[in-house]
C-alpha cells in the first residue's frame, strides 16, 4: 500500500486502531450537530490496509435545511483541523469531503430522499483483524445495510422553511 508511512501517526496504527479513530471522528461529527439527528451504522469494510466506516441519518433533513446541515458539518471539520477537499453544491445531492492531518478521509453526502450519509476512510495502516463498530446508534438499532430512508421528524431539521441565520 504505497501510502503506508506517509501519514505520520496513522502509519503506526493497525486497522482496528484506525477503525476506532474513524468511529471517534464520526461520533464527534454527529455530536456536533445541534439539534441532534438519529443515525445508524451502515456496512463497514476492511480490505487490504484500510477500513471504511459508514453511518446513515434517519432524521428527515428537508431540502430547505440541507445547506445548513452541511454547513454545520463543514464548520466542525474545519474547526477540528480537517482540510475541506471538495464540495458538491448540488441542490438534490450535495456533499462535502475532507481530509484529516493524519490522512483520514471524511465525506458527508446527501442521497436518495435527502438521506445524509457519513463515511470515514482510514489511510493505509498495518493489517489486522477489525471488529464491528461499538458506538451505539442514536436511535433504533437497524442491521447494517437495512437502515430505512429518513423517517424521524425533527422540529428543526425537518422544517420546510430556511434555517434562521446564526447571530454573531
Amino acid at each position: 500500500c504505497g501510502r503506508q508511512g506517509d501519514e505520520g501517526g496513522a502509519a503506526k496504527m493497525n486497522m482496528q486502531e484506525a477503525a476506532d479513530r474513524a468511529d471517534a471522528m464520526l461520533d464527534a461529527t454527529l455530536g456536533a450537530i445541534v439539534p441532534e439527528v438519529q443515525w445508524g451504522h451502515r456496512t463497514h469494510t476492511a480490505r487490504g490496509c484500510d477500513v471504511t466506516r459508514r453511518r446513515a441519518v434517519t432524521t428527515i433533513i428537508s431540502a430547505q435545511r440541507r445547506g445548513s446541515f452541511l454547513g454545520v458539518v463543514e464548520r466542525f471539520w474545519k474547526k477540528s483541523g480537517y482540510r475541506i477537499t471538495s464540495v458538491n453544491p448540488s441542490q438534490e445531492m450535495p456533499a462535502v469531503f475532507a481530509t484529516s492531518p493524519d490522512g483520514f478521509q471524511l465525506a458527508l453526502k446527501i442521497g436518495y430522499k435527502g438521506q445524509a450519509f457519513f463515511d470515514a476512510i482510514t489511510p493505509c495502516v498495518e493489517p489486522s483483524d477489525v471488529a464491528a463498530p461499538t458506538s451505539p446508534p442514536n436511535g433504533p438499532a437497524h442491521p447494517p445495510g437495512r437502515i430505512p430512508t429518513p423517517n424521524v421528524r425533527s422540529d428543526f431539521w425537518s422544517a420546510t422553511t430556511p434555517a434562521p441565520s446564526p447571530s454573531g
